[in-house]
């Protein structure tokens, strides 16, 4: 089984930039798409992006069309953490990120992370 952190989230400004970490222990990175999705208040959770790497090689990596050019997924296979760079936020950025594990076999999310608050001020 895989357990997954995330951390790196806060307050930042219209216009700056975070980036999110998400560690996992357990299994290797090998076994799971890693996903991020995130939930702002009173919506729906929201695919942000995915990315599959083993053994140091990026198989695929795919953002939202709602990030994508802003944002950027990757990974150290090393360190078994999958980053998300977030850059020129908006405010519609607010939100709770959760990176979660996709097991590669059986498609189902093996474990979900607990979550890192990304607030951006207007």
């Amino acid at each position: 089984q895989v357990q997954l952190v995330e951390s790196g989230g806060g307050l930042v400004q219209a216009g700056g930039s975070l980036r999110l970490s998400c560690a996992a222990s357990g299994r290797t990175f090998g076994s799971y798409v890693m996903n991020w999705f995130r939930q702002a208040p009173g919506k729906g959770r929201e695919f942000v992006g995915r990315i599959r790497t083993s053994n140091g090689k990026t198989y695929y990596a795919e953002l939202a069309d709602s990030v994508n050019g802003r944002f950027t997924i990757s990974a150290d296979n090393a360190k078994n953490t999958v980053y998300l760079q977030m850059n020129s936020l908006k405010p519609e950025d607010t939100a709770v990120y959760y990176c979660a594990a996709r097991n590669r076999e059986t498609a189902q999310y093996d474990a979900w992370g607990q979550g890192t608050q990304v607030t951006v001020s207007s």
